[in-house]
């Protein structure tokens, strides 16, 4: 049973979607540097088709994107669960942020419209980092995919703070 801690809508998870993203507890890949912790464990409530229904219907004007992170302790379960969404919400992106290096063979992802792969190596950096090993995939209109993760790059934000002497 998926478990998710809690969420978020953010604008920076997935290339140029509204997204809401849930973060999903129980994470076997415990990667060290690892900015989410509290997700090792087991912890929050029960994420099934109705709670995720719930969840997208309180924010469904505003999204378009929804995106799993982590799961990868239960990825049918993921697999499944956002190919029912994409059957009752099919205006709505799907991804998935797994920190497996590769998914499972058993488990489509074709209803996936992007997929993260790669631990997170701390000494490599996230996905804007130019040394990264994590890779943000794309499914075009055709059924291929693309790696986009260079996208992450060029839109990377910089935020110049002025700094003021104490008077």
């Amino acid at each position: 049973m998926l478990k998710y801690a809690n969420y978020d809508v953010v604008f920076q998870e997935v290339p140029d979607e509204v997204t809401l993203a849930i973060n999903i507890s129980n994470c076997p890949n415990q990667c060290p540097g690892c900015h989410s912790k509290y997700l090792w464990e087991n912890i929050g409530k029960n994420l099934d088709i109705n709670e995720l229904n719930r969840l997208v219907s309180q924010y469904e004007t505003g999204i378009t994107c929804v995106c799993f992170m982590g799961g990868d302790a239960e990825p049918k379960e993921v697999a499944d669960m956002a190919w029912q969404l994409k059957n009752s919400h099919s205006n709505l992106k799907l991804a998935w942020y797994s920190g497996k290096n590769e998914l499972p063979q058993n488990v489509s992802t074709d209803h996936f419209d992007y997929i993260k792969l790669g631990r997170y190596v701390a000494e490599l950096g996230p996905l804007d980092s130019v040394t990264t090993n994590q890779r943000m995939m794309k499914r075009l209109a055709d059924g291929r995919v693309k790696d986009i993760t260079e996208w992450f790059r060029k839109n990377k934000k910089v935020v110049e703070v002025e700094m003021n002497p104490a008077e």
